[in-house]
């Protein structure tokens, strides 16, 4: 090592010292969505000291120059610019305000700067956009709000994109899904830094769950993201969602497409962030959960009519998909419907285009009794809700599917 480089290095080193995690940047830019904006800014910049939960010390900073506009037209003027992101330890991005416009080179250069500098960098929702426009999830694991997850995975083939979770935990980076996982990577941080008491103390003042079990696949869509709709595999995917009654497998898929079944299991997962064998067995999976809600078919015929082979192969998936059999699924969703009156209208069923597979590198956080290993990421068992387009929105904490055996909803 040279002279130079040997200086630079313990250069970087003394002011990576400097740092301090409860040092907290949180990054706006204009035209950014103002509830994910208000997430870091409610959980690290409200002294909470009487309720236990630990002070950070909130830093927020513009990402251009101001003032900034955010949705509903309100104008926000921040304290900081980008020099004070060299005085954080945690840099928050929120939300960005386009994932078809890069964010600016300013922005990116200070979040190199941070992270090269031992800071620890956490995208929320499509805050992951700019995690990757600045290359910090090159060669990682990343999530990101489900419908935006196959546009991040195709812009940025190097991010190991899993659009299941509801964070990802991948030590000096961190991202989110949408909304509502933005609190729940954000509970997470402060557990990591002060514990299971501070976290639960602040879960408690922002009156949500201080864990949520599960994942993003019960909010995925059924619609094609806009980018793959335009692509020739789109009429491929439409046919499988319109035969799921059929017996057929990812050959039968890639025949269709006229591929081989390598070439289409690369093109496929280059589109949506999906292995193809995942995607379909998710599908079949969600199509016997909308049959055991609204049918009376036997198990058996729920199974034949979603293309399982067997009854057997049906509740193997059902079970690592839901963690209940199918029976069990039922009788916890009839349990809920009100007794005598009408019938209750029953929720839609949400059925994903790019559940993908999940990647063996992802570090999760623990957060149930069984976790798959040292970072479970969270979500509530939870049906589709309301967004403010008017559908199914991915993040809620109110509960519309049932609660099964063995299984913790949300309080």
């Amino acid at each position: 090592m040279s002279q130079d480089s040997a200086a630079a290095t313990e250069a970087v080193r003394k002011l990576s010292g400097r740092r301090r995690r409860e040092v907290v940047a949180v990054l706006l830019f204009s035209g950014g969505p103002i509830f994910e904006s208000s997430i870091p800014l409610s959980v690290f910049g409200i002294d909470r000291q009487d309720a236990g939960v630990p002070r950070y010390r909130l830093l927020v900073c513009g990402g251009e120059e101001g003032p900034l506009r955010t949705t509903g037209g309100l104008e926000l003027t921040a304290p900081y610019g980008l020099e004070a992101i060299s005085r954080a330890g945690t840099v928050v991005v929120p939300a960005w305000r386009s994932i078809t416009s890069p964010p600016p080179a300013e922005a990116l250069e200070a979040l190199r700067r941070a992270h090269e500098e031992g800071a620890r960098i956490v995208g929320l929702c499509t805050g992951a956009f700019v995690l990757a426009a600045a290359g910090l999830l090159d060669g990682r694991p990343a999530t990101t709000h489900w419908m935006y997850a196959p546009t991040l995975a195709k812009r940025y083939p190097s991010v190991h994109v899993d659009p299941r979770e509801l964070f990802v935990d991948d030590g000096d980076v961190l991202t989110s899904a949408g909304t509502a996982a933005g609190i729940d990577l954000c509970l997470h941080i402060v557990r990591t830094d002060h514990g299971t008491e501070a976290a639960g103390a602040l879960a408690r003042r922002l009156v949500v769950p201080p864990r949520r079990s599960g994942g993003q696949e019960r909010y995925l869509d059924r619609s094609l993201p806009e980018e793959i709709g335009s692509d020739p595999l789109a009429e491929v995917v439409a046919w499988a969602l319109e035969h799921l009654h059929e017996q057929f497998d990812v050959e039968t898929l890639a025949a269709r497409a006229y591929m081989s079944r390598r070439t289409f299991d690369r093109r496929f997962r280059s589109l949506t962030g999906s292995a193809p064998l995942q995607w379909l067995i998710t599908q079949r999976v969600l199509q016997a959960q909308r049959l055991l809600e609204t049918s009376e078919y036997s198990v058996d015929e729920v199974a034949g009519r979603c293309g399982f082979r067997s009854p057997v192969a049906l509740r193997g998936h059902f079970r690592r998909q839901l963690g209940s059999s199918p029976a069990a699924y039922r009788a916890a969703y009839r349990a809920r419907r009100p007794q005598g009156g009408g019938a209750e209208p029953v929720a839609p069923v949400i059925e994903p285009i790019v559940p993908a597979q999940g990647s063996p590198s992802i570090r999760r956080a623990a957060a149930t009794a069984t976790p798959p290993g040292p970072h479970v990421i969270t979500s509530p068992t939870a049906g589709p809700v309301q967004s403010e387009q008017g559908k199914p929105g991915p993040d809620a904490y109110t509960t519309g599917r049932p609660t099964l055996p063995g299984q913790r909803s949300a309080p």
